[in-house]
């Protein structure tokens, strides 16, 4: 019995961020779900445009952005919650969003468990990252071009929020959709190539001040883990360079979704949630070195 207490322990130590995640998504829109379904209006509106108990707004800045560019100006109250959200995203980082609050993630990262237990490894090479951005684009030209908000009419979030409402409906076919692309065509596909919400929060997140950083990168001793359980694994690279060609162990791009998962793989625990201002090159100490010369020593023991 002990034992088994001990493993529970021992795994949620290893997913803490992982189990905080998984509890953010989904108190959030119960959240959103308890006023229409038993009066109880702790928020109210979706993750599109809301008010937390009556008093504080939040809106969306895709939302407003799109707006704009349909010639609507929005009310004071929505340029007041903008102006919170885009501070909020300024502090933490702006796909916090997406790893934190989009319920999308949920099918996304199940797609991904699956893959990696089925060992799926197809990847269409005519994917680029740059579709985002196109398709972010083309949102606003639409939006100006017709008068409305193009992206709420197939956002799956929103259509979510509704189907969890009114009825599930063709919403069904989105979701399962997003799992089988993201299983069978691109590893990440939705969130990393097509998504316009996540690219227009990673914008945001370039000046974003809490980071994770690559504190003990020194200790590295390149299994992967991280890489693998990252989904933009790209990130990683600049902030585990031990050659340091002048570069800091912070990983700056807008593209990190501060999901902590790194954290949590990480046995040398290299990583660590910090700030954009702890970037100066880290220096190595003879305890340090030491320490370094022990892991290699471990490795070459292990291969030999």
């Amino acid at each position: 019995m002990w034992r088994r207490v001990v493993a529970v322990r021992d795994l949620m130590f290893t997913n803490k961020w992982l189990l905080l995640r998984r509890a953010s998504q989904i108190t959030i829109p119960v959240l959103f779900l308890l006023g229409p379904w038993y009066g109880i209006w702790f928020v109210k509106g979706n993750l599109a445009s809301s008010l937390i108990l009556d008093t504080v707004p939040l809106t969306d800045p895709f939302i407003v952005l799109q707006s704009l560019a349909s010639g609507h100006i929005p009310e004071t109250t929505a340029l007041v919650g903008v102006a919170i959200v885009i501070l909020f995203y300024v502090f933490v980082g702006g796909r916090v969003y997406c790893s934190w609050l989009c319920p999308i993630n949920l099918v996304t990262d199940a797609a991904e468990w699956l893959r990696r237990r089925m060992n799926i490894s197809t990847q269409w090479h005519f994917l680029k990252r740059s579709i985002r951005w196109w398709i972010l684009v083309t949102v606003i030209v639409m939006s100006a071009i017709t008068g409305t908000i193009v992206w709420e009419f197939v956002n799956p979030i929103t259509m979510l929020n509704r189907g969890l409402l009114y009825g599930m409906g063709v919403t069904w076919i989105l979701i399962l959709a997003i799992f089988l692309f993201d299983l069978f065509i691109a590893r990440r596909g939705w969130c990393g190539y097509l998504c316009p919400v996540g690219v227009f929060y990673g914008f945001l997140g370039r000046v974003s001040i809490v980071r994770v950083r690559a504190k003990k990168r020194h200790l590295c001793d390149d299994c992967g883990d991280c890489f693998v359980t990252c989904p933009e694994p790209h990130v990683i690279t600049p902030a585990l360079d031990r050659a340091e060609h002048g570069v800091g162990p912070v990983i700056l791009s807008g593209d990190c979704t501060n999901c902590g998962r790194c954290i949590d793989v990480c046995h040398a625990d290299v990583f660590a949630v910090s700030s954009r201002f702890h970037n100066a090159l880290p220096q190595i100490t003879q305890e340090s070195a030491q320490q370094v010369a022990d892991i290699h020593a471990g490795s070459e023991n292990t291969i030999t």
